[in-house]
């Protein structure tokens, strides 16, 4: 009982990925793999380390002045400042002309509160606007949105029968939802499907956008880490900053640096001008104080040092060319296993997605199927992380989708 009603609670459903994870380490079958945790593992199956933050690490610890004082409110400002340069490096004018505000935010998440709370307060609630997500995407957009209360609709993003990016599906909500609606867009490496739009799509996109007024809130978790280019996968971002409209980034260097635990990320809006960008740092700065006060720092000190000194900014894009091609590698592996078992489908959209994850195609039942007969743990709706993969067992799991493929409907 409870003096307050709170035995009336309804319980919760635990995190369906952190279940998986917990189903896996209970498991003690030697073949099992855990493909549900989006974070990098080398091909050993192990957490790795980036060399260079093992440097930048040092290098901050050494530091005399080196402290566990509060971060300022708006972050760790040499963080932030080296945060937006490689974001927005291409239009590097919106940062001479003092247009960008940047907060340092709870990694991609904090980042994604913080703009769905300042929009939620300061737009939807005045205009009624819904957010559109992608359909699938990742689960917390759409509870965190929710929590604000925010209306959220959905766009059609991936094309089950033909395996693909649904193109036509996402220009036909983008034209019809209302004029000022709200819409979040994955930069690079989509959470899950792993595929991107093409470049001409995704300028067909924006021009709808902009003819539509909505307001674009982009959710970049990959750069450097889906393609092991910063410029190409922060491309589609700078290619909507050509419009001169404000919008919002977030942005996370848990994947990029590795930095998961630290909670390492901005929260970024390209303003019209210095004026409203000050405005805008100021009520951000105010959301910030009432949510989390003050941000982490040992995170931040660690990007602000790889990313503020060029030797360690050049072994940063090194690593992040050693992690993005062993996760190409998997891909190519996985897909001519399947196609070597003579695999009924086709299985080229293994290669032809991008990041951490891969939409396979299977169904939750053949997924069950995979975890019950051959201990393999991965998300219900058939996505799988590609750094769970390595040389010693993706024939394993190559064979599982084979019987999986062939024997469940």
């Amino acid at each position: 009982m409870s003096d307050f009603g709170f035995d009336e609670l309804i319980e919760a459903q635990p995190d369906a990925i952190f279940k998986l994870n917990a189903l896996y380490n209970q498991d003690e079958d030697p073949s099992k793999v855990n493909m549900s945790i989006g974070a990098y593992r080398d091909n050993n199956g192990k957490p790795w380390i980036l060399p260079v933050v093992k440097k930048a690490s040092e290098i901050v610890e050494k530091d005399p002045n080196y402290n566990h004082e509060y971060m300022p409110i708006a972050g760790f400002g040499q963080f932030t400042k080296a945060a937006a340069e490689i974001l927005f490096k291409p239009n590097d004018h919106l940062l001479k002309e003092d247009r960008i505000c940047s907060i340092q935010s709870v990694s991609g998440t904090g980042a994604n509160f913080s703009a769905a709370r300042f929009i939620a307060e300061q737009y939807a609630q005045k205009n009624g606007a819904a957010v559109y997500i992608s359909n699938p995407t990742w689960p917390v957009h759409r509870t965190l949105w929710e929590s604000v209360n925010v209306k959220v609709e959905t766009y059609p993003y991936w094309d089950a029968k033909n395996r693909r990016f649904d193109f036509e599906g996402t220009m036909d909500v983008m034209k019809s939802a209302p004029e000022g609606s709200i819409f979040l867009l994955h930069a690079c490496a989509h959470n899950p499907t792993g595929i991107d739009p093409t470049r001409e799509q995704w300028k067909s996109m924006f021009e709808a956008l902009l003819a539509r007024k909505h307001l674009v809130v982009f959710d970049i978790a990959y750069q450097g880490f889906a393609s092991g280019d910063l410029d190409r996968d922060s491309w589609a971002l700078n290619e909507f900053a050509k419009s001169n409209k404000d919008f919002f980034v977030c942005q996370s260097f848990a994947k990029n640096m590795g930095l998961y635990g630290e909670r390492t990320g901005c929260l970024h809006y390209v303003a019209k001008n210095s004026t409203v960008k000050r405005k805008m740092q100021s009520v951000l700065c105010l959301i910030q104080r009432n949510t989390i006060s003050n941000p982490p720092a040992y995170g931040a000190r660690i990007a602000a040092a790889i990313l503020g000194n060029p030797e360690l900014f050049e072994q940063w894009k090194e690593d992040l060319r050693t992690m993005s091609s062993r996760i190409n590698e998997m891909r190519s592996h996985l897909r001519d296993s399947l196609v070597a078992l003579k695999t009924p489908g086709t299985w080229d959209h293994i290669t032809d997605q991008i990041g951490m994850f891969s939409f396979t195609g299977l169904t939750p039942a053949q997924v069950q199927f995979c975890q019950e007969k051959y201990h393999l743990y991965f998300s219900a709706n058939g996505r799988i992380s590609m750094a769970g993969l390595n040389s010693s067992n993706v024939d394993h799991v190559a064979k599982a989708f084979d019987h999986a493929v062939r024997s469940v409907n």
